[in-house]
């Protein structure tokens, strides 16, 4: 069986995106390449840069949620771009995933050892 696309390579983790993308945010506001650009040098993305396309799509989704809030920067030369930045619901769900992480950190703790067990 050839493993590359099963989700047992952990490629598969999306839904860690928007704590990825809090957890850049939270340094400074940023616009979106930018954001993809420093999620790159997480451990999660292992040196490969985003989905661009999806970077994109989380950050509407926030800011729907009003977990950030888009503003036109729009500098002498070159294009107007949109700079994210976390709004006060957002580093209130930052704090959220950062419970909810460690719980599973230690979820996933507890089956490694089960695991690496059954294994020896």
């Amino acid at each position: 069986m050839d493993f590359d696309e099963c989700p047992c390579t952990g490629k598969t983790l999306a839904r860690l995106l928007q704590p990825a993308i809090m957890s850049v945010l939270a340094q400074e506001p940023l616009h979106g390449y930018l954001i993809a650009q420093r999620l790159r040098t997480l451990a999660i993305f292992e040196g490969t840069t985003p989905d661009y396309a999806g970077v994109y799509r989380t950050l509407n989704a926030m800011q729907e949620q009003g977990l950030v809030r888009a503003s036109w920067d729009t500098p002498e030369s070159g294009p107007a771009k949109r700079c994210y930045q976390l709004t006060r619901a957002g580093k209130a769900c930052m704090a959220q995933w950062l419970e909810t992480l460690q719980r599973y950190e230690r979820a996933i703790h507890e089956l490694t050892e089960v695991l690496g067990a059954r294994l020896a």
